[in-house]
């Protein structure tokens, strides 16, 4: 790996393959079983050394959002610092191209992206447990981020375990937002308590989502994006993913997702879409 590459990392958009909530957990969290995979694109993060921590934002998506101690990104680089005594610092440099609050990982992303990154700059092993606990107090979704690989996750989501899902890799990925951010917390409160049963990890295209109702009762638009998606040509899957309101496709062949893609943008367009694969 070349000094640039070392100095970069990509924070993979995250879907939801499937989302199946199985109860309220009386800490506030929810007991559910879900399928990770992820895109081979996403925000990108760059790291130089530096005698303090710090973070510049720049991209489609940065307006808006803090640079501060508040940001994912910080909290991951500061704990990170903390936890192994490092007294080197970091010019992080944060390119936001995934949009935020709309269900694929966003901070979680960048926050994981963050480990990766500081570990090959401050020479952390990155196989150190002390960075897992890390990430799970960074957030549910940061330890699948934290891996970025196809994964079942169960427990509140960081109870993870690897899985291969023949055909997923390079499969072509549509994603779509409707231009609407939507609050995680507002979602899961709206959801009806209804256990609709395991989700079978052999078969994760006969999973569901089960957000998607809460999801759509608050943003309507999730609805009829679905509606719009599932009746493009050649598509395999599609789902909203996580809280939303990214809503995805899978397809059977580039070409299917690419011509998608441009109906997707001449009849949608204020929506943000993105054209991938999975990683």
């Amino acid at each position: 790996m070349s000094l640039q590459d070392r100095r970069a990392e990509i924070a993979y958009a995250k879907i939801n393959l499937a989302l199946h909530i199985r109860r309220r957990r009386p800490d506030g969290y929810h007991d559910l079983e879900s399928l990770f995979a992820f895109a081979v694109d996403g925000d990108r993060l760059r790291v130089e050394p530096s005698d303090t921590v710090s973070l510049t934002l720049s991209g489609p998506f940065a307006a808006g959002l803090s640079n501060g101690v508040d940001n994912l990104v910080m909290r991951a680089a500061l704990a990170l610092q903390a936890a192994f005594g490092i007294t080197a610092g970091a010019a992080l440099s944060l390119e936001k191209n995934l949009p935020v609050a709309s269900g694929i990982g966003g901070g979680s992303a960048d926050a994981a992206a963050a480990l990766r990154v500081l570990c090959r700059l401050w020479n952390i092993d990155k196989n150190d447990p002390k960075i897992s606990r890390i990430a799970q107090k960074l957030g549910a979704d940061v330890p699948a981020c934290l891996t970025s690989e196809t994964l079942y996750g169960n427990g509140k989501g960081d109870a993870l375990t690897s899985v291969s899902v023949p055909g997923l890799s390079t499969m072509p990925l549509l994603l779509v937002n409707p231009g609407i951010s939507l609050s995680t917390a507002q979602v899961f409160a709206r959801w009806d308590g209804v256990d609709r049963g395991a989700l079978n990890r052999e078969q994760p295209f006969d999973g569901r989502n089960d957000l998607t109702a809460a999801a759509t009762v608050l943003v309507p638009e999730i609805g009829a994006l679905l509606g719009y998606l599932t009746k493009l040509p050649g598509v395999k899957l599609a789902r909203m993913s996580g809280s939303g309101a990214t809503c995805f496709a899978l397809f059977e062949t580039m070409t299917a997702r690419d011509r998608a893609a441009a109906l997707v943008q001449q009849t949608m367009p204020h929506a943000w879409c993105l054209a991938t694969v999975i990683k």
